[in-house]
């Protein structure tokens, strides 16, 4: 009984701590205003020094600046990658340190995935990092007092066209051109967390920029998309 009794105490304790964290991300970013028509194209899990430089390649290409929230670790292995994002003009954001999940993370180890990440990535970027998304979506308590600490603001999204499971590149063009909207955040991967993500984006990218201009369309960075006052956590 107490055996049980403490095994129940410990999971509302966890639920309450990760779980119902969730609870507080209205306070996050999803979007931006909506006063203009445009929107941020972001990239997850990288840099990957293969794939990000072929990103980067479309993205000059095409003319179009971007967000890139890296994870710190990978970031430390390829800091050339890094400094090239930002003298291409595009947004460094913060990604964590290992990409491991938050509602796996104590309170000590949030704060080094968030802290760590940052110094790493402000060192290698050439500025500070402002901006955070939780590796997975997924937050816990310790999350908001860390991101008060290094004077970063959490950012989720308000289109993914690939979550979890392998979406084809014309699915999930076709989910951004329909979900669309002003202040929009895309939410894309130029890194493997899911397997051949970065393959798809690249086959998916030019129709998708190309389709977002014809809907007429603007490209900027999370950063410059939240500079108009009163950009706060919108769903």
């Amino acid at each position: 009984m107490i055996v049980a009794r403490l095994a129940l105490g410990a999971a509302a304790a966890w639920a309450a701590y990760a779980w119902g964290a969730h609870l507080l991300t209205s306070g996050c970013v999803w979007r931006g205003p909506a006063t203009r028509r445009r929107l941020a194209l972001t990239f997850d899990d990288g840099p990957d020094p293969a794939w990000t430089e072929r990103t980067l390649a479309v993205l000059a290409r095409e003319d179009v600046r971007a967000s890139f929230f890296l994870v710190g670790e990978r970031a430390g292995r390829a800091p050339e990658t890094v400094r090239r994002i930002a003298a291409a003009g595009h947004e460094i954001g913060s990604h964590g340190w290992s990409h491991r999940s938050l509602w796996l993370c104590g309170p000590r180890r949030t704060e080094d995935e968030i802290g760590r990440a940052h110094r790493v990535l402000s060192e290698a970027g050439g500025r500070p990092v402002r901006h955070f998304r939780p590796p997975w979506g997924m937050v816990n308590a310790a999350m908001f007092g860390a991101l008060r600490r290094h004077d970063q603001r959490c950012v989720f999204w308000s289109i993914q066209p690939e979550g979890l499971r392998a979406t084809p590149p014309a699915r999930q063009v076709e989910r951004v051109l329909g979900g669309a909207h002003p202040g929009a955040i895309v939410d894309l991967h130029d890194a493997e967390g899911v397997r051949d993500a970065p393959e798809r984006l690249l086959a998916a990218l030019p129709p998708m920029i190309a389709g977002l201009r014809e809907l007429g369309y603007e490209f900027t960075t999370v950063g410059e998309l939240l500079e108009t006052a009163g950009a706060g956590g919108t769903r």
